[in-house]
């Protein structure tokens, strides 16, 4: 959640920051007419120009509600102290007359009165309040200067390459084929049981999904450094409201009926409320915790998408990078987490890219985001394994996570929260497959894993 004292103070800075967003841009006619036909006519400059042109007369209708609000809560505020204080000063009066002996039955009769108007005005501005928080919660981060500016994906700025994609002297099969042919892979058993969009593992198919697990953890925590927590897969929606998935994305979320339970869609949610509403020490400041979790997502909005495979799932399993830090170091901490994401890919000798998100394709609550993207030989193409994002103190403000220093007099200030795959283990499973196969259909088995596959070279 932004700060709205900021907000207040730097009113042309917030609202170029949400037209950055797109916070509105697909609402003008214009707009819409413009990215849906075929063929885009304009040149890609000249058509970001009109779209940012034009989004700025919806930025600013959609701005004024919470301007509103802002403006009314704080005179029914300012009302009500002037009333409490009126109340206060007229118990001090009937104290002073009853002490010596004086009638005060009329400033009994105002104080009545007095108190009706107060709880009127405390109820008024609940709901004012309410309001105004709701519209709050619904306003994305503003992203930071360094990131691209654009609409989709395509303005995403590639910032490096590792790893050389192979050459293969026959035609490679994806890892749906790869996973059905050894056996280890099943799609329709697992629609019997729960429908589609869920997959089963078996055999060394699952013991190679727990080896890729077991080994992202241990380099996490005994090469990175991160301290390893087992959180709570299911969380209420305060905790959901403090990473940013509630009120916006409910959509995308699963629901326990009866209850204010949520299958969480990542680690991210339970690691980082580990420490909702509470003050950390500057000293202890990196904090680094990883967490493997299994993860559930509803996929609103991707019907027809990847829906060969285990690309986009129900479910999935994760290992979650998660730090807590000083404003100051939050983007030094931010490249470092991303390193420790790709060392995973580098161990696996997976060829991979980097990209920066441009300022419409990054998550609502990120400040900067960058996508690690996996070589699919199936696909001929780079696809996303892990997003390791800078959220500065926009989930802070929201969860109520502070520090302060040793000192007495130091002032308490929000952390800066982080958060990355570390990485995807189903899309680390299959891009394994595919990466490793060989004519025969076997499956080479990366160095570093064959230990947690007991000596295991080859899936055959």
């Amino acid at each position: 959640m932004l700060d709205i004292k900021w907000i207040r103070s730097n009113p042309e800075l917030f609202k170029a920051a949400m037209i950055k967003r797109g916070l509105a841009a697909f609402d003008h006619p214009t707009n819409k007419a413009i990215l849906e036909r075929n063929g885009n006519p304009e040149e890609p400059d000249k058509k970001l120009a009109i779209l940012l042109d034009n989004a700025k007369e919806a930025v600013v209708e959609k701005i004024l509600p919470l301007e509103d609000l802002d403006k009314k809560r704080r005179e029914m505020i300012t009302e009500v102290e002037k009333l409490q204080a009126e109340k206060n000063a007229a118990n001090k009066e009937i104290g002073r007359k009853k002490a010596a002996k004086e009638p005060c039955e009329d400033l009994f009769a105002g104080m009545k009165q007095m108190s009706n108007k107060i709880k009127e005005l405390e109820k008024a501005l609940e709901e004012q309040e309410n309001q105004f928080t709701d519209l709050l919660m619904n306003i994305p981060n503003a992203p930071h200067e360094s990131v691209p500016l654009g609409f989709d994906e395509k303005a995403n700025v590639e910032v490096k390459k590792w790893g050389t994609p192979k050459n293969y002297n026959f035609e490679v099969k994806d890892h749906v084929d790869l996973g059905a042919n050894l056996g280890i892979l099943d799609f329709d058993r697992a629609a019997k049981i729960s429908g589609a969009r869920f997959s089963i593992l078996t055999g060394n198919g699952a013991r190679l999904e727990r080896a890729i697990m077991n080994f992202m953890l241990d380099t996490h925590t005994q090469k990175h450094g991160y301290r390893e927590v087992e959180p709570p897969v299911i969380v209420n929606s305060t905790a959901l409201k403090g990473t940013g998935q509630l009120p916006k994305f409910k959509e995308d979320l699963f629901k326990l009926e009866g209850y204010d339970y949520w299958l969480i869609p990542t680690a991210e949610v339970p690691v980082t409320n580990y420490y909702a509403q509470e003050i950390l020490k500057e000293s202890d400041l990196p904090i680094k915790l990883t967490a493997y979790t299994p993860c559930f997502r509803s996929e609103a909005g991707s019907y027809g998408k990847d829906t060969r495979g285990m690309i986009r799932q129900h479910q999935f399993d994760k290992v979650e990078l998660v730090k807590f830090t000083k404003p100051e170091e939050s983007y030094k901490e931010l490249e470092l987490l991303r390193d420790d994401a790709e060392d995973i890919l580098r161990l696996l000798g997976l060829p991979y890219r980097v990209v920066c998100l441009s300022t419409m394709d990054m998550g609502f609550s990120a400040a900067k985001t960058f996508d690690l993207e996996v070589w699919l030989p199936s696909q001929k193409m780079y696809r996303e394994i892990s997003s390791c994002s800078n959220f500065e103190d926009f989930q802070a403000r929201r969860a109520g996570i502070r520090y302060k220093g040793s000192d007495s007099k130091s002032k308490t200030n929000l952390v800066h929260t982080l958060n990355g795959s570390g990485l995807a283990i189903g899309r680390t499973w299959l891009a394994i497959l595919e990466n490793y196969q060989d004519e025969g259909g076997r499956i080479y088995i990366p160095d570093v894993l064959q230990p947690y596959m007991g000596g295991m070279t080859h899936l055959e």
